[in-house]
């Protein structure tokens, strides 16, 4: 689907220069001489180098509308990752490297995604945006030091290093967000 240059917004997949880029920010200018335009920082989704590119609204660009299948995550072999579809009960791998290292490790058996295909080929995948882990090491509660916004560093279950109130001991479980692994709350 064509689209004018100045009706991207944030999030847009778009085929430029022949490959695939997501649109990650937007600024509409307004010169006081010559015509407005759209300057547009770009994201290419197949090997995540970055572009600043000018569209103006007379320039047509190709939107692309992605494929978002649902899956399971089965279990991680070496550097590859297997997920079943949902649906159709195929299984595809992924490389790590496709998650990317530090996402990956939030990744449990059984857990729900949803992957991005363009062409039957992944493009993107998506985890849940909070999962429940286990504090597996931390420093003991110091008596006094409960003020607010003081944090302890934490090795979760999953071996990720994150930081959690003084409240919280070993074994407990708690919700961590899977964008930046920080502490959201207890589990119940």
């Amino acid at each position: 689907m064509k689209i004018n240059g100045n009706e991207i917004r944030p999030g847009n997949v778009l085929m430029h220069q022949e490959t695939l880029w997501v649109a990650v920010k937007t600024d509409h200018v307004k010169p006081g001489k010559g015509g407005a335009f759209a300057q547009v920082e770009l994201k290419n989704l197949l090997d995540g180098r970055k572009l600043n590119e000018r569209f103006r609204a007379a320039d047509k660009v190709e939107r692309v509308r992605l494929e978002q299948k649902d899956h399971t995550f089965l279990f991680a072999s070496d550097d590859m990752l297997t997920f079943m579809d949902a649906e159709t009960y195929e299984q595809i791998e992924l490389q790590t490297d496709f998650v990317g290292e530090e996402r990956a490790a939030y990744l449990t058996d059984g857990m729900n995604v949803v992957v991005e295909f363009h062409e039957e080929r992944p493009i993107g995948i998506s985890l849940p945006q909070h999962v429940t882990l286990e504090v597996a090491d931390t420093e003991p509660v110091v008596k006094g030091q409960t003020a607010a916004n003081s944090y302890k560093p934490a090795i979760l279950s999953n071996g990720v290093r994150s930081s959690v109130p003084p409240f919280v001991g070993v074994g407990e479980r708690i919700i961590v967000a899977t964008e930046d692994g920080s502490y959201v709350k207890r589990a119940d």
